[in-house]
């Protein structure tokens, strides 16, 4: 019963607010939509990656946007949150990675491995590192999986795959919806704990949901990590990487063992970890800077009260790097995230055109996303607000293009308090709310949100719906075409339609949270 009555009262609030949010026309909230995305994703922010003549471009807009919109500063007088940051360079001596067992394998830069460091250091100096299969790298005593069982890795380079094995076997784990166990920070996390030198991840591009271009276009240059004066990083593992499984095949190879059945026998209970008797030296060309990355922020206060409601949308993507087939080299990042942060900027603006609210609004704009959501890691553990008394993150991911559909996707969203405020928002507009348990794509610890659940902060991953309301107009531009590639950028063609309802949608949520008490 007392779900229904916050369902209920989240409803008329809403409807309410929603009612009471129409000083702009919808035509009026599109063109400032697009003219935000165009604006920041436009060739002359070249990309926007932190620790460049371009970061400070972005922020600086950004600054002078909330500042235009009418918040204050939110970091003690600031719009900005800085932080130090190591940016790493790292290359193989020779171009490669050479192994020997029983033959000799040669993994070539970068069409086989990807490695690079978080140290503070020019040289990475392994010699005859040994190679261990760890199967999914997973210690998981919840789900009776410990791939570390019985083997000892210390000061050795442990390969582990992609993903988790609920991936393959629905009856493991938590089955298609992925844990946290199968995204690749962790692997390198549970690596470090057990001592080992390295960790490679072998990749899949089913399993990890995304091609070898990323890997490899996300770790050539300028591998960013939040920086550490006092050990200099030197508690980092000394490689880190992505395995392509051509490169895994060619270390199978030199042991004289069989790939196919390693990663089939390690996607079931009971696998043990071994050693592929394959060794070489790791040696490693680097480079680093040490520089400031900011984060942005301005803050709404409420009327009453100490709690407040974080909206966030990361401003930073992939900067100028591997041109594509027509030479375009400046990776605009329309979608991702452009068109998340002028969503965000359009609820700015619309909680401005309100009375304030009774809780206090904090919108942050993160640095350093796409390379380890540090921005957000760093203001959570240097909250403007408590985390025990922030009462949710609404976070925005690339949210655009999209079709207007009759629902919308959430994930994470079963077990969440948020959910029965996203469901009255929805049914507010004439929609649903379509809960989704397949993440086997790891979406929903791939955007700074996650940070936010670390600390035990209420938040889901929305994404556009499954429905369409013109199913004869489908999206022009679906992510596999764009994401992490110069083509994603800003097009006059692009349908908004149900961008728009979804920004609304997640207003009208913000609006019921920050006026509410639960």
């Amino acid at each position: 019963m007392k779900s229904r009555i916050t369902l209920f009262l989240a409803l008329g609030g809403i409807l309410l607010c929603n009612n009471q949010a129409q000083a702009q026309t919808p035509v009026e909230d599109e063109v400032q939509l697009r003219q935000w995305i165009k604006t920041i994703a436009s060739d002359e922010f070249g990309g926007r990656k932190p620790m460049t003549e371009y970061e400070t471009k972005t922020i600086n807009y950004l600054a002078s946007e909330l500042k235009s919109l009418g918040l204050e500063p939110v970091f003690d007088g600031s719009w900005f949150q800085p932080f130090q940051m190591i940016a790493v360079t790292s290359q193989p001596v020779g171009g490669q990675l050479t192994a020997k067992g029983k033959k000799r394998a040669v993994l070539k830069y970068p069409d086989d491995v990807v490695p690079w460091t978080a140290r503070a250091t020019d040289k990475i100096d392994i010699p005859k590192a040994e190679y261990v299969f760890c199967g999914f790298g997973i210690s998981a005593p919840e789900y009776g999986w410990d791939d570390y069982k019985d083997i000892d890795v210390k000061g050795k380079i442990v390969i582990a795959m992609v993903n988790d094995p609920g991936y393959y076997d629905a009856s493991l784990f938590r089955g298609r919806n992925m844990t946290y166990y199968g995204r690749w920070l962790y692997k390198f996390e549970e690596a470090k704990r057990r001592g080992a030198a390295g960790c490679l991840v072998l990749h899949n591009t089913e399993a990890a949901s995304y091609g070898w271009h990323v890997c490899v276009n996300g770790h050539m240059e300028d591998n960013l990590a939040i920086y550490n004066p006092e050990t200099q990083n030197a508690d980092e593992l000394a490689v880190k990487g992505w395995l392509r499984e051509e490169g895994a095949r060619k270390l199978f190879n030199a042991a004289g063992m069989d790939m196919d059945k390693a990663l089939s026998d390690a996607k079931k209970p009971g696998f043990k970890s071994f050693s592929l008797k394959v060794k070489g030296d790791i040696k490693m060309k680097v480079s680093y800077t040490l520089q400031e990355t900011r984060n942005v922020g301005g803050i709404l206060r409420g009327t009453s009260g100490d709690k407040a409601v974080v909206m966030s949308a990361h401003w930073d993507h992939l900067g100028i790097g591997t041109p594509d087939e027509t030479g375009d080299a400046i990776y605009n990042g329309a979608s991702d995230n452009a068109s998340a942060m002028a969503g965000l900027l359009l609820c700015i603006k619309k909680f401005m055109q309100l009375p304030r609210p009774r809780r206090s609004i904090v919108f942050l704009f993160p640095s350093s996303e796409e390379s380890g959501l540090f921005g957000s890691e760093y203001y959570c553990a240097h909250p403007v607000i408590p985390m025990e008394k922030t009462v949710a993150c609404l976070n925005f991911e690339s949210i655009g293009p999209a079709q207007l559909t009759h629902d919308l996707v959430l994930l994470g969203a079963e077990e969440s308090p948020l959910s029965p405020y996203f469901i009255a928002a929805a049914a507010a507009q004439g929609r649903t709310i379509f809960f989704d348990s397949d993440n086997s794509d790891g979406w929903f610890f791939r955007s700074d949100h996650y940070n936010f659940v670390k600390k035990g902060v209420p938040a889901v991953v929305w994404e556009n719906g499954l429905q369409p309301v013109d199913p004869s107009r489908p999206n022009k531009y679906p992510m596999p075409v764009w994401y992490h590639k110069p083509s994603d950028e800003y097009k006059e063609d692009w349908d908004l339609s149900g961008t728009l309802a979804n920004v609304n949608l997640v207003f009208s949520v913000g609006l019921s949270l920050t006026n509410g008490k639960d």
